[in-house]
């Protein structure tokens, strides 16, 4: 979803550009169907990495890419996000002279026990060029001591793709009836869904919520394949296989409220002002919370059940869009390149 916009916009400048898929997102749900909804070209190259340890799977990517970096000899390396490719394809340009440009720059959640937090710190200490999404952005990293020079605030390229592909998500056909009111939820992150006494609380949580509302829940296959016994037990939750993005996207923008752990869904919610609960502590987009309809829940799950009340009573948070959400940050990138 960020990589897609940028694609498009480089393309159209005339840059010759080559899109490396590092494996690392493998399952065809959760990979293929993107690049086909997305309009992403077919990647030039799949290092076909795959699933491992943070530090076995970082190390493969390095490995590989170091090879191809070496033969391609590209001028500039876009990274994106922050996932182990992330931080992975940046120290292998580090090393070998390369300049990086990192888009989604300078997120900050202010916690070391997420592996993304590190990768984020890591990616931006060693980038030449920091694209940042919201203000908040370049103020972590110019409190870092990064020079005023790299950092540019161009706007969150995932409200690109939303924006261009929002009409053809409300003509996508569902093939599950959904309710005309419902409660969306994701969940994803090994807080939630690897700890067997959290996830059977957040299930107990949400089964009760489904007794108000109806729940649709579409697992990822990471949760299912931990806790498949646990969903089973609880059939008030209507379960789905996971959704292409066009799925998903017109799912966000009909629910009544979402209830998530992830970082993208908090910027979608807020821009289609959508209600959204955020089963997390901290995170590292808290404009979705200062300014767009995110709360933090954390492991409050009481007061889960309390602001979905609330929603159905009509007390919801108003949010507005942050400022450069407006499906041009991509241009922004490449007129900076």
């Amino acid at each position: 979803m960020k990589a897609a916009p940028v694609i498009e916009a480089c393309a159209q400048k005339g840059f010759k550009q080559f899109l490396v898929h590092t494996g690392q997102h493998y399952d065809a749900q959760m990979s293929e169907v993107f690049f086909e909804q997305l309009g992403l070209p077919k990647p030039d190259i799949n290092l076909e990495v795959g699933s491992n340890s943070h530090a076995a799977q970082t190390a493969e990517i390095m490995t590989r890419f170091e090879k191809v970096a070496l033969e391609r000899k590209p001028d500039m390396v876009l990274v994106y996000g922050d996932v182990n490719s992330t931080v992975a394809a940046a120290l292998v340009c580090a090393k070998l002279l390369i300049p990086v440009a990192h888009v989604e720059a300078g997120l900050r959640s202010f916690d070391r026990t997420m592996p993304e937090e590190v990768n984020r710190i890591v990616t931006d200490r060693i980038s030449d060029l920091l694209f940042t999404p919201s203000s908040d952005a370049d103020e972590n990293l110019k409190k870092e001591g990064i020079s005023a020079s790299k950092i540019h605030l161009v706007g969150n390229v995932m409200i690109d793709t939303l924006v261009k592909l929002l009409p053809l998500a409300d003509k996508k056909d569902l093939d599950f009836k959904v309710p005309q009111k419902y409660a969306l939820v994701t969940l994803h992150r090994p807080s939630n869904v690897d700890d067997e006494k959290i996830f059977s609380q957040i299930i107990k949580t949400l089964a009760a919520v489904s007794q108000k509302i109806p729940v649709i829940f579409p697992v990822h296959p990471r949760t299912r394949q931990r806790m498949e016994k646990l969903l089973s037990n609880n059939p008030a939750l209507q379960i789905v296989e996971p959704l292409g993005y066009l799925e998903f996207l017109k799912l966000q923008k009909g629910a009544t409220v979402v209830v998530t752990d992830s970082g993208g869904i908090q910027e979608e919610t807020t821009f289609l002002n959508v209600p959204c609960l955020t089963l997390r502590e901290n995170t590292e987009r808290p404009v979705t919370v200062d300014m767009g309809t995110n709360q933090l829940i954390g492991f409050a799950y009481e007061r889960l059940q309390r602001e979905v009340d609330n929603i159905l009573a009509g007390k919801v948070k108003k949010g507005r869009i942050p400022p450069l959400w407006d499906g041009k940050a991509a241009q922004r990138i490449v007129n900076y390149l």
